[in-house]
Order: C-alpha cells, then structure tokens, then sequence
C-alpha cells in the first residue's frame, strides 16, 4: 500500500497512474454495451467474436511500431496523445452502423489503446528510474480502477438508455483529469537502448511462464468480452445486473493488485499464482451454476484470482538465472497478448455452435491447466 500512498500524495505520480484507470474506464465502458451492440447490429455470437477479435489484432498490431513511435515523440507526448485517440476512438464502435464498420472501429480502438499501453508502462518505467521509487504495480492497481469505475457506470444503462452519450460523460471524466495532470509527465523522453536480437535458446526455461500467461491474459479477456452476454442469456439477470459481472471482476481484480506485492513476499511467487489458480476455479463453478447471484460472485472470484497471477509471472521470468529480465518478460508479455488475441473468437465460435456455457466450461478448464502449470513450475524450480 505504500505505492498507492505514494500516488495519491503526489501529482507526479498520479499524473501517469491516471492514464492507466483511463484506457480502462474506456474500454469498461464499450465492453458493457457488448450485448446492446450485438442486439442492435442483430450478429450471431461466433461474428461477435470475430469482431472482438480485431480489437485484439489492433492492439497487437501496433506493437511493432510502439517503441519508434515513442522515440519519435518522447514517451510523456505519446502517452497523452494515445489518451486523446483512445477517446476519439472509442466512440466509434457506438456508433457503427454495420458490422464490418464495428470490426474497423475495434480495430482503431485496440490500435490506439495498444500505443497508449506501451507509452504509459515505459513512462513509469522511466519515472521509477529518475525518481528512484516505484509505483509500477500500484498504477496497474489504478488500471483495475478505472474497469471498477466503468462498472459503477452500468448503473447509468438504463437512465440514460444511450450507449453514445454514456460514453461521452466517460470520455469527458478521462480528458478532464488527464488536462488537469498532463504536465506532470508531457515532457518526459525515454532513454533509448540498444536492444540484443532475441534468442530462441532463451524459449525452453520459460515455457511454463508463457503458458501461463497466454491462459491467464486469454481468461481475463474473455470475462471481460461475455460477461455480460452470460448474465444476460444464460442467467436471465434484468438489464440493470447485466454489467455486475464485470463490475465484480475489476473490484477484486484491483484489490488483489493493491496486496498481492505484500502477500507474494511472504509466501512466494509459485504460491500465490497457484492460489489464485484455485480461487479462478472456485469462481467457474459458480458462474457455471447459472444463478445471477451466484455468477455475480464467481466473476468477483475469477477477478481475485487472476488479478495476481500475471504480474508474478513477469515477476519469476524477470528472475529466471541466466536470462536477461527484458527478455525473460518481453517473451511472457507477447505470449499473453497471443491469448489475449485468440480467446474472443475460439469462444464466440464456441457459443455459436454449442452454447455460450460451453464457452465458460473451457474457461474453467483453463484455470485447471494453470494450477498444472504451477505445479510443474514448482517442481522445475525444485
């Protein structure tokens, strides 16, 4: 809790922290009127999938060229800029009138949030440095914020019954604080490093870590995608619970972030990953019993769970012996967006075909491969 302090008691820091509840309060947003964009364009769920999907290739898409871009412009210019295209661009899959201007406008939205991503975590990276303090976890804390924030704002679904003017107002909170603090960080250039050609040799060591990372990040997003579809169709919730399943998930999501540094010191790494492996397995049995409640409860299980797991990972593979952190964690990152990417449609394809249940069965299953994962690890580390 000492990082969070440190945010709340000093604009320098709360400035960049705010990006990172920003992008979420975004993206929380759009992802609670999944169901109403879904009815209103009348798409199948495996099409949906599809479309979620593009918002995932626009974030991966842009990978590449994050780090130039951030060089180009300095990290501090980059990071607001993100910001303004994030809110441009999220309000267009509102306000797509077909399907295939839905999947363009996801695209432009994951594209701008993958740049604002990598700008807000290399300008921590670089305050850390200068400042000689960290604050790191606790920003990613401010993420989970920003998703419990957008939840709080399902309750505005049904009186204001506009998807458009509901994302406005979140658009409007985003550039206001971000105005308000943008000078704490605008001016901040990264240092540029040379950066060694990536070894496949380096690929054996931190296999375990990557698959966890690819379920763990596949299994949050999808939560994030069908919650609320789930709650809708399979529970029969009323419209004004649709979003709670959400609202839940980034709840615990950030509390978990907020102690999960404290608890990992104390009993491990390995430890606490298998832990939040079985309360994300409690937490499937739950949703799986199709009670609203009782679902309600288990995405807050699911959102305690993983909130732990892919910052430990990063934290084991910084570690690994022999093996340059950079790397070890470059490698774990882009096995998690590689989830990230193809959970949406493999699940869309599944609720298509068989039932959106179905879906969540092989969500649960996933958490039974990373208690495995983590008991193989132990082992290796043994």
């Amino acid at each position: 809790m000492r990082s969070l302090r440190l945010i709340l008691g000093n604009a320098r820091y709360f400035g960049p922290s705010w990006v990172f509840a920003s992008i979420n309060i975004l993206f929380g947003t759009w992802a609670i009127y999944i169901p109403t964009v879904k009815d209103a364009l009348n798409i199948s769920k495996s099409e949906l999938g599809i479309a979620i999907f593009f918002l995932a290739l626009g974030v991966f898409t842009i990978f590449p060229f994050a780090s130039a871009i951030i060089n180009k412009l300095g990290v501090g210019k980059t990071t607001f800029y993100g910001v303004l295209l994030s809110c441009i661009t999220a309000m267009l899959p509102l306000l797509a009138p077909n399907y295939y201007i839905l999947m363009g406008a996801l695209f432009l939205f994951g594209a701008t949030n993958g740049v604002t991503d990598i700008s807000m975590n290399t300008l921590v990276t670089e305050i850390e440095k200068k400042d000689k303090v960290k604050f790191m976890a606790a920003s990613h804390g401010f993420f989970s914020l920003g998703g419990v924030l957008a939840g709080l704002g399902s309750f505005l679904i049904g009186p204001l019954s506009n998807p458009v003017l509901h994302m406005s107002i979140a658009v409007l909170l985003v550039l206001v604080v971000n105005f308000r603090f943008r000078s704490q960080y605008f001016s901040e250039i990264a240092e540029e490093i040379e950066n060694e050609p990536f070894s496949f040799g380096l690929l054996k060591p931190l296999l375990l870590l990557g698959l966890i990372s690819f379920v763990a990040m596949g299994s949050e997003g999808a939560i994030v995608d069908w919650s609320g579809l789930y709650l809708k169709e399979i529970t029969l919730a009323p419209e004004a619970l649709w979003g709670l399943g959400f609202l839940g998930f980034q709840v615990t999501m950030t509390l978990g972030r907020f102690l999960g540094d404290g608890i990992s010191d104390k009993i491990g790494s390995i430890k606490i990953v298998a832990i939040g492996a079985i309360l994300a397995i409690i937490g499937y049995f739950l949703v799986l019993t199709g009670n609203t409640y009782f679902s309600i409860l288990g995405f807050a299980l699911n959102g305690l769970g993983f909130s732990v797991m892919v910052p430990e990972v990063f934290r084991i593979g910084g570690n690994v012996k022999g093996i340059d952190s950079s790397k070890g964690i470059a490698f774990i990152a882009g096995a998690g967006y590689t989830g990230f990417l193809c959970a949406p449609p493999i699940l869309g394809f599944l609720a298509e075909n068989y039932s959106l249940t179905r879906s969540f069965v092989v969500l649960l299953a996933c958490g039974f491969l990373i208690l495995l994962f983590t008991l193989l690890l132990k082992r290796k580390k043994a």
